[in-house]
């Protein structure tokens, strides 16, 4: 039970930490990258965990209720942003050039994050009962295959497009894609943290 609400905790931290650090534009080894890209790749295994060990239906509603705290998050820091600062602390302008919201990203993280975790959720699920319950990596490593160009491409897409150089934006959907598929490889024995529910 404890490892389950490990699992789903992290998974959620990671989905909201994720959305937090996109708003970053790095460049690593000369690549354009969004920060958030270093850490929420591992959520496609977290996933996978849980649909591993509490099933389908739960993984499903863990992306929904991931993707509402991700709204409700953002919509937070809008709302408290538009706060009057307090002056005799000072005028506070940093906290909503750091925290206030840039919707389109916001818009994009989560409308990515749902589509790729649902189809991820799917190609598993697919895997698993049509395919083999053998070789368990194996199931991690094709469903990330199926969501992880999925996710970049919308992400980029609806985050970037139109508001960035094209060279930039591809630039972040191929090191997106790099990234991630190097954090899969590294996530991979994470498969074999939990029992498999029983049928």
């Amino acid at each position: 039970m404890y490892r389950m609400i490990l699992v789903v905790s992290a998974y959620i931290a990671a989905q909201i930490i994720a959305d937090v650090t996109s708003l970053k534009i790095a460049i690593v080894a000369g690549m354009s990258i969004d920060a958030g890209t270093f850490i929420y790749p591992f959520t496609f295994t977290l996933r996978d965990l849980v649909h591993k060990t509490i099933g389908i239906k739960a993984a499903r509603f863990l992306i929904i209720v991931a993707a509402g705290v991700n709204l409700l998050m953002a919509a937070m820091f809008w709302f408290t942003a538009q706060l009057a600062p307090d002056l005799e602390v000072g005028p506070q302008t940093e906290y909503s050039a750091v925290l206030a919201p840039v919707w389109r990203i916001v818009i994009a993280s989560i409308l990515a994050e749902v589509l790729a975790e649902l189809i991820d959720t799917e190609a598993y699920r697919f895997w698993v009962e049509r395919v083999t319950k053998r070789y368990q990596w194996v199931r991690v490593l094709i469903s990330n295959a199926v969501s992880v160009p999925l996710d970049s491409a919308v992400f980029c897409g609806v985050a970037f497009y139109g508001e960035l150089p094209d060279s930039v934006v591809w630039s972040i959907f191929i090191t997106n894609i790099v990234v991630k598929g190097a954090v899969t490889l590294v996530s991979l024995p994470g498969i074999y943290l939990v029992k498999e529910k029983d049928a």
